[in-house]
């Protein structure tokens, strides 16, 4: 599985530690985030994150901006982008198992570091469960 990671200039610190996680974990992940604080604009990101992951269908994408608000409103604007904003690892295990999320989207200014990692852990580890949630998904990719 790869990864695209996408952060504007207030995810930088949580970037740095999601890049040196995958790293740890023997992950691919490509990231697309700004080089510097320098004020960007989140939709920008957001689209770089996922473009590549509807062209690239054996993937998943990762954002993070402040809040993660912005970036989970522009990712899921992409058809095919089931982006899930998630605060705890409860959230990100549920937005895999029922929802077959492809993009995660976190806030720096909301979750540390170690909630973060929790975060990750459950979204990367976490199948789709399919059977009821199938139908569910399909209806939603129905919508717009």
């Amino acid at each position: 599985m790869k990864y695209f990671l996408g952060t504007d200039h207030a995810g930088i610190k949580v970037r740095d530690f999601i890049v040196e996680y995958f790293a740890k974990r023997g992950i691919e992940l490509v990231d697309l985030s700004p080089r510097s604080e320098e004020r960007v604009d989140y939709p920008d990101f957001a689209k770089k994150v996922c473009t590549q992951v509807l062209q690239n269908p054996d993937s998943r994408g990762i954002l993070v901006c402040g809040s993660g608000i912005g970036m989970s409103i522009s990712a899921n604007r992409f058809k095919g982008i089931r982006a899930g904003l998630c605060t705890d690892a409860y959230m990100a295990k549920m937005t895999r198992a029922h929802n077959d999320a492809n993009v995660l989207c976190m806030g720096e200014r909301i979750s540390g570091l170690g909630e973060i990692e929790s975060i990750l852990e459950a979204f990367i580890d976490t199948e789709f469960e399919g059977g009821r949630h199938q139908i569910r998904i399909q209806k939603i990719e129905e919508i717009g």
